[in-house]
């Protein structure tokens, strides 16, 4: 079950994806923590953010949206409060990092360069307000210029997280690997909306919000299947994956690990089934190593 990515070495591939495990003391009442290969941490910036005003998340056909708008209690109590508790719990930790100019993710990296973090994942799916507001993630310049930059000052494994929002993911996967990125982690959230028909309102006050949950997997697994065509470095693959078969689909899609998010609302104890499922799938198969299903699906 073992899977290596950009040198850190997870015990599984399953990894709790950012912004939907908190910093994992609420699911630490229910299993060990050391059950999972590893947790992205709910996203991190600078300074403390109250995120966007509710209503923010609401349930879609398949899925759920979502705009809570990094809610989070800035790097400085990341390190203090939390991360002396995660160090404890025996499994990796991933530090989410988001901004909206680069010098806030240039600071928030090296305030975790030091610390007991075992990669970065850079969050690009944020508005860049020294250019009109537009995603970091959305173009190739754009992200070549936030990876590179950030890659200066951060000491740790950096892991880009690419936006679906986009014309070819394929392309912002190669402008990061070649900015430096050691990993790249697909896809975040579509951008997606839902009306209340009596008030003829967005039902999320953010008007759209991020679309995550079963409904995205089909699309997860095509834009990881398209990004393993064209980068060396190890792809993290998520969107949508509830089950085991499902995790067996994005490990033959290209993805070296999971990351599992929006089917952790619905059935917390989602990890040990995937793992189980896997487990059982490995022996049946006669799999020695999981990685032996990275990059292993059979076009027509």
């Amino acid at each position: 079950m073992k899977v290596h990515v950009a040198g850190v070495e997870f015990t599984n591939p399953l990894i709790a994806a950012s912004g939907t495990f908190g910093f994992g003391r609420e699911y630490g009442e229910l299993y060990p923590l050391s059950l999972l290969g590893g947790i992205s941490c709910k996203g991190i910036t600078i300074k403390e953010r109250p995120g966007n005003p509710p209503p923010r998340v609401t349930e879609t056909p398949g899925g759920m949206l979502n705009a809570v708008g990094l809610q989070n209690p800035g790097v400085d109590h990341f390190i203090k409060e939390d991360l002396p508790w995660l160090r404890r719990q025996g499994t990796r930790i991933i530090a989410n990092v988001a901004g909206n100019a680069p010098e806030d993710y240039c600071e928030t990296v090296e305030k975790l360069n030091d610390t007991c973090v075992d990669m970065v994942e850079l969050n690009i799916s944020c508005p860049n307000v020294k250019q009109g507001g537009v995603q970091f993630g959305t173009t190739a310049e754009g992200v070549f210029g936030i990876t590179q930059e950030v890659r200066k000052h951060c000491k740790k494994p950096l892991m880009v997280k690419l936006s679906p929002n986009v014309t070819d993911i394929s392309e912002m996967a190669l402008a990061a690997e070649r900015a430096g990125a050691d990993a790249v982690s697909l896809i975040n959230t579509l951008t997606g909306m839902r009306i209340d028909i009596r008030t003829r309102r967005p039902i999320i006050r953010n008007n759209t919000g991020g679309l995550s949950g079963p409904a995205l997997l089909p699309v997860a697994l095509r834009m990881v299947w398209q990004t393993a065509q064209k980068v060396k470095i190890p792809i993290v693959g998520l969107g949508g994956i509830s089950t085991w078969q499902d995790a067996v689909e994005m490990l033959l899609a290209g993805a070296t690990a999971l990351q599992i998010g929006t089917v952790l609302f619905t059935d917390p104890y989602a990890p040990q089934k995937i793992l189980e499922g896997l487990g059982g799938f490995m022996e049946e198969q006669g799999i020695k190593s999981l990685s032996e299903l990275t990059g292993g699906v059979r076009p027509w």
